[in-house]
Protein backbone atom coordinates (compact mmCIF):
# COMPACT_ATOMS: atom_id res chain seq x y z
CA UNK A 1 0.00 0.00 0.00
CA UNK A 2 1.46 3.84 -0.55
CA UNK A 3 -0.26 7.08 -0.09
CA UNK A 4 -2.21 7.51 -3.03
CA UNK A 5 -4.27 4.01 -1.95
CA UNK A 6 -4.98 5.14 1.03
CA UNK A 7 -6.35 8.41 0.31
CA UNK A 8 -8.33 6.47 -1.76
CA UNK A 9 -9.81 4.28 0.66
CA UNK A 10 -10.26 7.32 3.23
CA UNK A 11 -12.63 9.54 -0.06
CA UNK A 12 -14.59 6.21 -0.14
CA UNK A 13 -15.37 6.82 3.47
CA UNK A 14 -17.78 10.09 2.34
CA UNK A 15 -17.56 13.40 3.17
CA UNK A 16 -17.24 14.10 7.10
CA UNK A 17 -16.21 10.33 7.64
CA UNK A 18 -15.59 10.23 11.54
CA UNK A 19 -13.49 8.27 14.19
CA UNK A 20 -15.65 5.17 13.90
CA UNK A 21 -15.34 5.19 10.07
CA UNK A 22 -11.20 5.06 10.41
CA UNK A 23 -11.26 2.30 12.93
CA UNK A 24 -14.10 0.05 10.39
CA UNK A 25 -11.28 0.85 7.86
CA UNK A 26 -8.35 0.11 10.07
CA UNK A 27 -9.42 -3.03 10.73
CA UNK A 28 -9.66 -3.99 6.90
CA UNK A 29 -6.20 -2.65 7.01
CA UNK A 30 -5.45 -5.17 9.77
CA UNK A 31 -7.17 -7.99 8.30
CA UNK A 32 -5.05 -7.07 4.67
CA UNK A 33 -1.86 -7.14 6.55
CA UNK A 34 -1.49 -3.87 4.84
CA UNK A 35 2.50 -2.30 5.38
CA UNK A 36 1.39 1.70 6.37
CA UNK A 37 4.87 2.47 7.55
CA UNK A 38 4.70 5.36 4.64
CA UNK A 39 2.81 6.93 7.44
CA UNK A 40 5.43 7.97 9.82
CA UNK A 41 6.82 11.01 8.53
CA UNK A 42 3.69 12.81 7.87
CA UNK A 43 1.20 11.37 10.68
CA UNK A 44 1.00 14.86 11.66
CA UNK A 45 -0.48 16.50 9.29
CA UNK A 46 -3.90 15.06 9.55
CA UNK A 47 -5.59 13.03 12.56
CA UNK A 48 -6.41 10.32 9.99
CA UNK A 49 -2.54 9.27 9.37
CA UNK A 50 -2.01 9.55 13.12
CA UNK A 51 -4.99 7.05 14.02
CA UNK A 52 -4.26 4.54 11.46
CA UNK A 53 -0.55 4.79 11.96
CA UNK A 54 -0.96 3.61 15.05
CA UNK A 55 -4.04 1.01 15.40
CA UNK A 56 -3.26 -0.82 12.19
CA UNK A 57 0.76 -0.81 13.20
CA UNK A 58 0.54 -1.91 17.05
CA UNK A 59 -2.30 -4.55 15.94
CA UNK A 60 0.27 -6.27 13.73
CA UNK A 61 2.70 -6.65 16.72
CA UNK A 62 2.34 -10.09 18.25
CA UNK A 63 3.47 -9.46 21.90
CA UNK A 64 3.33 -6.72 24.09
CA UNK A 65 7.02 -6.42 24.08
CA UNK A 66 7.01 -5.19 20.80
CA UNK A 67 3.89 -3.08 21.42
CA UNK A 68 5.77 -0.79 23.56
CA UNK A 69 8.85 -1.00 22.05
CA UNK A 70 6.77 0.06 18.80
CA UNK A 71 5.28 3.04 20.98
CA UNK A 72 9.07 4.02 22.36
CA UNK A 73 10.28 4.36 19.21
CA UNK A 74 7.62 6.85 17.92
CA UNK A 75 7.51 8.70 21.08
CA UNK A 76 8.28 11.70 19.66
CA UNK A 77 5.38 11.62 17.52
CA UNK A 78 3.21 11.73 20.25
CA UNK A 79 2.22 15.49 20.31
CA UNK A 80 -1.23 16.02 21.93
CA UNK A 81 -3.38 14.54 24.67
CA UNK A 82 -5.57 12.01 22.05
CA UNK A 83 -2.73 10.90 20.50
CA UNK A 84 -1.64 9.32 24.18
CA UNK A 85 -5.05 8.54 25.10
CA UNK A 86 -6.14 6.17 21.79
CA UNK A 87 -3.41 3.95 22.58
CA UNK A 88 -5.72 2.63 25.69
CA UNK A 89 -7.78 1.41 23.31
CA UNK A 90 -5.79 -0.08 20.71
CA UNK A 91 -3.47 -1.90 23.43
CA UNK A 92 -6.77 -3.13 25.09
CA UNK A 93 -6.84 -6.39 26.09
CA UNK A 94 -3.10 -7.17 25.52
CA UNK A 95 -1.73 -4.98 28.40
CA UNK A 96 -0.96 -6.60 31.72
CA UNK A 97 0.49 -4.87 35.03
CA UNK A 98 4.27 -6.31 35.35
CA UNK A 99 5.59 -5.38 32.16
CA UNK A 100 3.47 -2.04 31.71
CA UNK A 101 4.43 -0.93 34.94
CA UNK A 102 8.39 -1.71 34.49
CA UNK A 103 8.08 0.55 31.11
CA UNK A 104 6.18 3.26 33.14
CA UNK A 105 9.12 3.64 35.79
CA UNK A 106 11.24 4.89 32.86
CA UNK A 107 8.25 6.62 30.80
CA UNK A 108 7.79 8.40 32.96
CA UNK A 109 11.23 10.44 33.68
CA UNK A 110 11.23 10.71 29.90
CA UNK A 111 12.21 14.26 28.47
CA UNK A 112 9.49 14.28 26.34
CA UNK A 113 5.87 15.21 28.10
CA UNK A 114 3.64 12.91 25.77
CA UNK A 115 5.93 10.25 27.16
CA UNK A 116 5.66 10.70 30.43
CA UNK A 117 1.50 10.69 30.12
CA UNK A 118 1.92 7.68 28.18
CA UNK A 119 3.36 6.04 31.39
CA UNK A 120 0.39 7.10 33.21
CA UNK A 121 -2.36 6.83 31.24
CA UNK A 122 -1.83 2.99 29.61
CA UNK A 123 -2.71 1.68 33.75
CA UNK A 124 -6.45 2.99 33.02
CA UNK A 125 -8.97 1.96 33.46
CA UNK A 126 -8.33 -1.86 33.86
CA UNK A 127 -4.97 -2.31 35.55
CA UNK A 128 -5.37 0.24 38.64
CA UNK A 129 -8.09 -2.34 39.68
CA UNK A 130 -5.38 -5.15 40.37
CA UNK A 131 -3.44 -5.18 43.84
CA UNK A 132 -1.15 -2.66 42.95
CA UNK A 133 -1.29 0.49 44.88
CA UNK A 134 1.85 0.06 46.10
CA UNK A 135 3.73 0.16 42.87
CA UNK A 136 1.55 2.52 41.61
CA UNK A 137 2.39 5.82 43.40
CA UNK A 138 5.97 5.03 43.17
CA UNK A 139 4.97 6.02 39.60
CA UNK A 140 4.13 9.58 40.50
CA UNK A 141 6.35 12.58 40.40
CA UNK A 142 5.85 16.21 40.89
CA UNK A 143 5.76 17.47 37.36
CA UNK A 144 4.14 21.50 35.17
CA UNK A 145 3.65 20.18 32.14
CA UNK A 146 -0.37 20.13 31.79
CA UNK A 147 -0.87 17.10 30.24
CA UNK A 148 1.67 15.27 32.46
CA UNK A 149 -0.73 16.91 35.10
CA UNK A 150 -4.00 15.85 33.96
CA UNK A 151 -2.64 12.54 33.55
CA UNK A 152 -1.54 12.18 36.91
CA UNK A 153 -4.30 13.06 38.43
CA UNK A 154 -7.01 10.96 36.40
CA UNK A 155 -4.65 8.27 37.87
CA UNK A 156 -4.84 9.08 41.17
CA UNK A 157 -8.45 9.59 40.71
CA UNK A 158 -8.31 5.34 39.58
CA UNK A 159 -7.15 4.59 42.88
CA UNK A 160 -9.54 6.29 44.90
CA UNK A 161 -12.09 4.63 43.35
CA UNK A 162 -10.49 1.02 43.82
CA UNK A 163 -8.35 1.60 46.39
CA UNK A 164 -10.09 4.79 48.34
CA UNK A 165 -8.52 4.40 51.65
CA UNK A 166 -5.13 3.76 50.95
CA UNK A 167 -4.91 6.82 48.25
CA UNK A 168 -6.74 9.14 50.94
CA UNK A 169 -3.45 8.19 53.57
CA UNK A 170 -1.29 8.30 50.88
CA UNK A 171 -2.63 11.89 49.76
CA UNK A 172 -2.71 13.28 53.28
CA UNK A 173 1.37 12.93 53.20
CA UNK A 174 1.51 15.28 50.45
CA UNK A 175 3.75 13.30 48.54
CA UNK A 176 2.97 15.91 45.46
CA UNK A 177 2.48 19.31 44.35
CA UNK A 178 -0.85 20.96 44.64
CA UNK A 179 -1.17 21.83 41.21
CA UNK A 180 -1.77 17.85 40.71
CA UNK A 181 -2.85 16.68 43.91
CA UNK A 182 -5.49 19.46 43.46
CA UNK A 183 -6.84 18.89 40.47
CA UNK A 184 -7.08 15.11 41.13
CA UNK A 185 -8.97 15.58 44.26
CA UNK A 186 -10.83 18.00 41.84
CA UNK A 187 -11.45 14.74 39.44
CA UNK A 188 -12.03 12.20 42.40
CA UNK A 189 -15.28 15.08 43.16
CA UNK A 190 -16.93 14.91 39.67
CA UNK A 191 -16.40 11.15 39.86
CA UNK A 192 -19.76 9.33 39.21
CA UNK A 193 -17.84 6.17 40.79
CA UNK A 194 -16.96 7.73 44.05
CA UNK A 195 -19.72 8.40 46.77
CA UNK A 196 -20.08 11.30 48.67
CA UNK A 197 -18.84 10.34 52.05
CA UNK A 198 -15.55 9.47 50.21
CA UNK A 199 -15.59 12.55 48.04
CA UNK A 200 -15.71 14.95 51.56
CA UNK A 201 -13.27 13.12 52.62
CA UNK A 202 -10.72 13.96 50.09
CA UNK A 203 -12.67 17.59 50.05
CA UNK A 204 -11.16 17.70 53.53
CA UNK A 205 -7.26 17.18 52.96
CA UNK A 206 -7.16 20.33 50.44
CA UNK A 207 -6.04 22.40 53.51
CA UNK A 208 -3.08 20.15 53.64
CA UNK A 209 -1.50 21.56 50.78
CA UNK A 210 -1.87 24.98 51.24
CA UNK A 211 1.76 25.23 52.24
CA UNK A 212 3.06 23.35 49.74
CA UNK A 213 0.91 25.16 47.01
Amino acid sequence: MNLEQLEKRFSALGVGYKTADVDKLNKQLIREGADVSFLKDIILTRQEFHRTYFQVSLAQKKTLTEKLDFIEENFYNLEDWWHVDQLQVFLRGHLDFALTYERAVEYVKHPHPFARRVGYVLFMPTLVKENCFEKLITLFRDDDEYYVVMAEAWLISYLAIYHPEKTLEWMKKKPLKYNIAGRAIQKICDSYQIPKETKEKFKAIRALYKDKK
